[in-house]
């Protein structure tokens, strides 16, 4: 779950702001929300979050795959695969 503290500091990076329950109907603004960040804003921004999470996890399955395959064939890697199979 992404946390709606976290997401509106991706909106708006110095914002001060306190989120109950992780409830975007709860957000208590200690800075007045001076650029009127709304609640579909926030909502758009997690489905982005998550979408960007979805594709960061594909994107590294595929080098995994990718890079499992040429260690079987004998191809050289590229560095993206070296970092999916070892972590480096």
């Amino acid at each position: 779950m992404i946390n709606i503290t976290d997401v509106i500091l991706a909106i708006k990076s110095d914002a001060q702001v306190s989120v109950l329950d992780n409830d975007v109907e709860q957000i208590t603004w200690h800075d007045g929300n001076p650029t009127n960040i709304t609640n579909q804003q926030i909502t758009d921004k997690i489905a982005e979050l998550e979408q960007a999470e979805v594709d960061n996890k594909s994107a590294k399955e595929a080098k995994l795959a990718s890079g499992k395959a040429k260690l079987k064939s004998g191809d050289a890697l590229t560095d993206a695969e070296v970092s999916a199979l070892f972590g480096d």
